[in-house]
């Protein structure tokens, strides 16, 4: 059966909400539409607009439809997300932001129930950034909370539980870092059993798997036809990873840009990860473990730019690397590689809102990057996804640094590219990118220099 041409991607990131429509037959994104996803405060505590989001993609859905005809609609959410069904089928509580430092306050009890690193590939993440301490905490602060709670379901599968009313999990999303997934074996972890919720999480399945037609009431709400399908979804790395997944031979390594950089090596050099340094497991939308590593790389571009990031002129440049001004990690020391560092900059910090400033905080995005991509294995070019593949300062240094290529992502990649995807995973692709131009020699000292500080106890 041919595969849908036009369909809707459902895109719930951690910044903003997206409606996107792509072409499968040309893979492209030709229409889109963004709200902000501001997080509400609570009570009972930090939790997302889900009823904000949900109205925004009712209307997104019909004016779609209505100017270009919807075919089939697809999901692919940010990780560490989870929500809480009753048994009617709605909320039994909000969903909780991942961001909310409320499972610290019992970080010591779930720390003696959670699975080993080496049955998860999960290291243990401050804040809810682990499923399995979201809902550790969130029953614990709510203790009639397990009793309202019928069915849990990863945030992918709650939009597609909304149009179809069919509960699910699936695999990508379980083996973001949520303690609740045994990649190598393919299963939940034993923390399922320990936090009791065997019988109310929801069955994880492929994240191409048609879950069903719509609901009537959608088909009423948008003029979607009663039959459009929805897949099960994906979470956002791996619909970001996928096209690469069908186009290339190994090894490559793929790097996901936007509130967070997300480093995944495909085929790399076996390596030992270190959970200390937000190294993880991954699982791809085939359902392989992929080894990988993170930090929140545009978070950190957000506040040292300060919201203000002039174009650096060659001069800029030239005297970020002639006079070696650098940032040294961490921006964000909660996660990521060199956790727990405090940032500090070298000889002197330049100015705000200065073109030196923009470079020597692209080079550093580029240096932690790199990093990353040394402790997950990385071999082979790397394919870089999102809004850094577009700053030529960052893939500059990240050919310097890696002594690899570094190359932009194309048109047919991102997330609701691969998304979109879910329907068509086992079409013929192929991906051509003209190889970088190789780095100078004083790129690659100012790399060396960079990471012999690094390397030294802060």
């Amino acid at each position: 059966m041919k595969p849908p041409r036009h369909i809707a991607v459902i895109d719930i990131g951690k910044t903003n909400v997206k409606l996107a429509m792509v072409d499968l037959d040309t893979l492209t994104e030709f229409a889109v539409v963004t709200r902000p996803n501001t997080v509400l405060p609570g009570p009972p505590w930090r939790h997302f607009d889900a009823e904000g989001h949900w109205s925004f993609l009712l209307e997104a859905l019909a004016g779609f439809h209505r100017e270009h005809r919807i075919d089939a609609i697809s999901i692919t959410t940010h990780g560490a997300c989870a929500a809480l069904l009753d048994r009617d089928g709605k909320l039994a509580a909000p969903v909780l932001d991942y961001e909310d430092t409320g499972p610290d306050s019992v970080a010591a009890t779930y720390d003696c129930l959670r699975p080993p690193f080496s049955e998860t590939g999960s290291a243990r993440l401050s804040m809810g950034l682990n499923i399995g301490a979201q809902l550790h905490w969130q029953f614990v602060t709510d203790p009639s909370l397990p009793d309202r709670t019928e069915t849990i379901v990863t945030w992918p599968q709650y939009w597609g539980f909304r149009l179809t009313g069919v509960a699910a999990t699936d695999m990508t999303s379980l083996g973001c870092h949520s303690d609740l997934w045994a990649p190598e074996q393919g299963t939940f972890s034993s923390l399922v059993d320990r936090l009791g919720i065997r019988g109310k999480l929801a069955a994880p399945r492929h994240p191409a798997d048609v879950l069903g037609p719509i609901l009537p009431e959608i088909s009423a709400a948008t003029g979607l036809d009663p039959e459009t399908p929805v897949v099960c979804g994906i979470h956002d790395s791996n619909a970001s990873l996928l096209p690469h997944i069908i186009a290339r031979e190994t090894p490559f390594s793929v790097v996901s840009t936007g509130t967070w950089v997300i480093c995944m090596a495909v085929g790399g050099t076996h390596v030992s990860l270190d959970p200390a340094r937000d190294t993880l497991i991954n699982v791809n939308a085939l359902g392989n473990p992929v080894p990988s590593a993170r930090f929140m790389g545009g978070r950190e571009y957000e506040v040292v730019s300060g919201g203000t990031h002039p174009e650096p002129s060659e001069t800029d440049v030239n005297d970020v690397l002639g006079g070696g001004i650098m940032l040294l990690p961490a921006v964000e020391p909660g996660t990521g590689p060199f956790q727990g560092r405090k940032m500090r900059w070298l000889p002197t910090e330049p100015a705000a809102g200065s073109g030196r400033r923009t470079a020597a905080l692209s080079f550093y995005l580029a240096l932690m990057t790199s990093t990353c991509l040394a402790i997950i294995g990385a071999q082979g070019p790397t394919i870089v996804e999102g809004p850094f593949a577009r700053n030529a300062l960052f893939l500059d240094m990240l050919r310097a640094a890696t002594g690899r290529d570094a190359l932009a992502s194309g048109s047919a990649t991102g997330t609701s590219i691969g998304a979109a995807l879910l329907y068509d995973a086992n079409r013929k692709m192929t991906e051509n990118h003209a190889p970088g131009a190789p780095p100078s020699a004083t790129l690659r000292n100012y790399a060396t220099r960079w990471q012999e500080l690094t390397a030294a106890p802060a």
